[in-house]
């Protein structure tokens, strides 16, 4: 079975990009995957907008072959700033740090309590997993690229408009930040069970 963008029968499934329902009538993406606990294969659905955002290299292809798709040049967009900066990705939303405890996967400094911050998280056995956060002032250096807001605004949408002005003026003016790395004695280490 291969990936497919065709419109819900039903509103009966849920994204596995927002986890909100995918309403029946509206184009969605099945991805195709091998059954894990049986024959055959299943369809893993995405809204479109959440798969040009999160899964580009899969999307992207399905995109090209499917005729009369809303919004085609807006998602190619999508898609394109995926596949060109590839950590952008991992973004899962901007919001301010609830507390002190989280180390900056990029420079392994914490993150201090109420900053902005920028939430990840990763594609790994069929399904997300949270995978730290970064500096906002980070987010330039780390994903390679100054062009986050719109896809940050999508993400995000209940960042506030205050937060969404600092947010765009220090990806805009963030200083170049090299990435730490670790050395033997674990100094720079990102916390346990963390790589970048």
């Amino acid at each position: 079975m291969p990936d497919v963008i065709a419109p819900a029968p039903t509103a009966r499934s849920k994204c596995r990009g927002c986890s909100r329902t995918i309403e029946k009538g509206a184009f969605r993406f099945g991805e195709a995957e091998a059954n894990p606990f049986g024959e055959g294969e299943t369809q893993r659905w995405f809204h479109l907008e959440c798969a040009a955002l999160k899964r580009p290299e899969r999307f992207g292809p399905a995109l090209e072959a499917t005729p009369d798709v809303p919004e085609r040049d807006a998602l190619r967009e999508i898609v394109k700033s995926g596949l060109d900066h590839p950590r952008v990705v991992r973004i899962l939303r901007a919001e301010r740090a609830p507390s002190a405890r989280a180390h900056c996967r990029h420079c392994r400094e914490l993150i201090e309590k109420g900053a902005l911050r920028i939430a990840l998280e990763i594609w790994e056995d069929g399904r997300f997993s949270p995978m730290g956060s970064i500096h906002a002032g980070c987010a330039p250096s780390y994903f390679e690229t100054r062009e986050l807001m719109p896809r940050i605004e999508r993400t995000s949408p209940d960042l506030s408009a205050a937060d969404r002005t600092a947010l765009e003026e220090t990806l805009r003016t963030a200083p170049e930040v090299p990435y730490v790395e670790r050395d033997e004695s674990g100094e720079g280490a990102p916390p346990a069970g963390e790589t970048s």
